[in-house]
């Protein structure tokens, strides 16, 4: 039985953001510094990336670790309130994830996932993934070029 009435669960889940998150918020003014430029909640493309990084075909997606499943055959099994419910949810969320994943790929682009406790205690981690990828990303444009 959930302890707060249909009104105040509403209210509790309204305040749940969507974009500019504390995780994305983190990771955006770190990228920034760096130097990349890029496009936030980027509609144009599957899944809206929370930031696309167009000069290179990046798409940054900030995960929470509830909504997008972190762990997710563990958490699955707890208790909870409304399970059913939760699990369809999170599992849906999940799917909706791989699906955008390949539909980005399909359109040349590169899809990367942080979880957002990665991003809060590991920054640095993250933007050094991200210019792991970017290099990697040139050196096979590159590698195309010289083929051809």
């Amino acid at each position: 039985m959930d302890r707060l009435t249909p009104e105040q669960r509403s209210r509790n889940m309204s305040h749940i953001r969507s974009k500019d998150t504390k995780i994305e918020l983190v990771l955006r003014k770190a990228l920034w510094h760096k130097g990349y430029r890029y496009r936030k909640n980027y509609k144009a493309l599957p899944g809206s990336p929370d930031i696309a990084i167009t000069k290179y075909k990046i798409a940054v997606f900030c995960d929470s670790e509830f909504f997008h499943g972190y762990n997710w055959e563990i958490k699955k099994q707890r208790p909870g309130k409304n399970k059913d419910y939760w699990i369809k949810k999170i599992e849906r969320n999940m799917t909706r994830d791989r699906e955008s994943d390949l539909k980005l790929i399909a359109m040349g682009w590169t899809p990367i996932h942080f979880w957002g406790e990665n991003i809060l205690k590991h920054t640095d981690e993250c933007v050094e993934a991200i210019d792991d990828l970017r290099l990697e990303l040139q050196l096979m444009e590159l590698e195309n070029m010289l083929e051809s």
